[in-house]
């Protein structure tokens, strides 16, 4: 008969006579899991699936670990306040390393940027009334529209304004209310009452998420309501996306990702993580 077992951590020991010999089994399991090291242990865990699978489903993780639900959700909580996933109803998602403030973004990814702007630059026709979001990605839209293209670009940044002062035959309106200095655009009840008086032809959206369950996101709630009045004043709407920003998810929900007619991505995105997309109708394009 195996001896009894001389302490919790011994791998040879029976469960059920470990129970026999400490009664307060379930009290010392909660307490082991409470130590720092298995709290690391558990999230590094955490991390490296959501990186694999691209999601993380807490009761699934719960059973996988044979932990409790609670102690799942604990740690997705503290991971969330570490910036380092996005918590959704009954998991989490990666979060987007783009809730950064405009110059950080200016960092992220700038060549990726450079092609999806030019890009999307090649979609604006003559005489169309386009709307351009805040952001660095559409600051490169801007800088790439052709020198002799002829057309209406609306927008509630001032730094767009700026990129287009020198375009000969672009006109620009620019939509005023309080200026949210994290992302240079105009936000508030000014800016939603003007955008309600415009119809244009396309939105191209900036995102700092986009996911096929959570949606179009971001990090701010008041830009959220200003990207979808805009959404909702065009014809279509053309969603950019750089890879850091792919299958990631932001506090605040824009609008599903049906809401867009179509997407352009970088090449680098692989073809098996836009097909979702495709599925649901929305045109993808590789920049």
């Amino acid at each position: 008969m195996q001896p009894p077992c001389p302490g919790y951590r011994a791998v040879s020991c029976n469960v059920n006579e470990f129970r026999d010999i400490i009664p307060s089994f379930s009290r010392l399991e909660e307490a082991r899991e409470e130590t720092p090291l298995l709290t690391r242990q558990r999230k590094t865990l955490i991390l490296k699936k959501l990186k694999k699978d691209g999601q993380i489903v807490a009761k699934d993780v719960s059973r996988q670990l044979a932990l409790s639900e609670d102690t799942i959700r604990r740690d997705l909580r503290e991971l969330a306040q570490e910036g380092l996933l996005q918590r959704v109803h009954g998991g989490a998602l990666p979060a987007s390393p783009a809730v950064v403030n405009f110059a950080g973004r200016e960092q992220l990814a700038s060549s990726a940027k450079i092609a999806i702007g030019r890009a999307a630059a090649a979609m604006v026709q003559h005489d169309q009334v386009v709307i351009l979001d805040g952001g660095t990605t559409t600051r490169e839209l801007a800088r790439h529209l052709r020198h002799d293209l002829h057309a209406t670009v609306v927008t509630h940044s001032p730094t767009i304004a700026m990129e287009l002062v020198e375009h000969p035959s672009v006109e620009v309106i620019l939509i005023g209310g309080r200026l949210f200095k994290h992302s240079v655009v105009a936000v508030g009840a000014a800016a939603i009452e003007a955008i309600a008086q415009i119809r244009a032809d396309t939105f191209f959206m900036g995102v700092t998420g986009i996911h096929p369950e959570a949606g179009l996101s971001t990090g701010d709630l008041e830009e959220a309501h200003i990207k979808r009045a805009l959404s909702a004043a065009a014809a279509d709407t053309i969603v950019l996306v750089s890879a850091e920003k792919f299958n990631a998810a932001s506090p605040y929900v824009i609008a599903p990702v049906t809401e867009a007619s179509a997407i352009i991505v970088e090449r680098s995105v692989p073809k098996e993580a836009t097909e979702v997309y495709e599925k649901m109708g929305i045109v993808v394009t590789r920049a």
